[in-house]
């Protein structure tokens, strides 16, 4: 019998002095029975750091041709396509031709860092690909403020990250491994 997805409720507030973005999300996110703490967290920060009033999360591990977020134009177009973890070159390449900028997001720690050793000469002609790690020390404190309902804080400054829960902080210091080229 198939286990269902757990239902999570986030009150995700972001101050992004980078970008001047204020807003609070409501989101309900559905954690996949395969999903971890760590990638349910991850997938959270991934959304604060790329916030917009027409950026969604989609169904994620369950569907295979959609990112985990996206923000889509008035009109239907991928403007932006958020992934995390670790893609293959091909699906880089496909999310690369079907979005206007494509943000990945490993961790894993040294995992990634054999992932990206490996793809990242393929990557160079991908000029709308940006990419960016999260150290496994920081998904590790990351993962353990996840709990069914929160209220979250994300402050972004200077490209470091802080996140608070109740009386709980955790900074994230996201390393930039690729950036995407400036828009024309």
């Amino acid at each position: 019998m198939a286990q269902n997805a757990t239902i999570y409720k986030v009150e995700l507030s972001v101050s992004d002095m980078d970008r001047h973005y204020y807003e609070t999300h409501k989101l309900t996110l559905a954690k996949h029975p395969s999903e971890t703490d760590e990638r349910l967290m991850v997938r959270i920060v991934a959304f604060a750091l790329n916030a917009h009033e027409h950026l969604e999360m989609t169904k994620g591990l369950s569907t295979d041709d959609e990112p985990d977020i996206w923000q889509k134009s008035l009109s239907g177009e991928l403007d932006v396509w958020v992934a995390l973890g670790l893609p293959s070159e091909k699906v880089l390449r496909q999310s690369c031709g079907k979005a206007g900028k494509v943000v990945v997001y490993p961790y894993g720690g040294r995992t990634a860092e054999i992932w990206w050793d490996k793809i990242k000469n393929s990557t160079t002609r991908f000029d709308n690909l940006q990419v960016v790690n999260f150290p496994q020390a920081d998904t590790d404190t990351l993962a353990a403020l996840a709990s069914r309902a929160m209220k979250l804080q994300v402050n972004i400054q200077d490209g470091e990250v802080m996140i608070s829960l109740e009386d709980q902080i955790v900074y994230v210091s996201p390393q930039h491994w690729k950036s995407a080229a400036p828009a024309a």
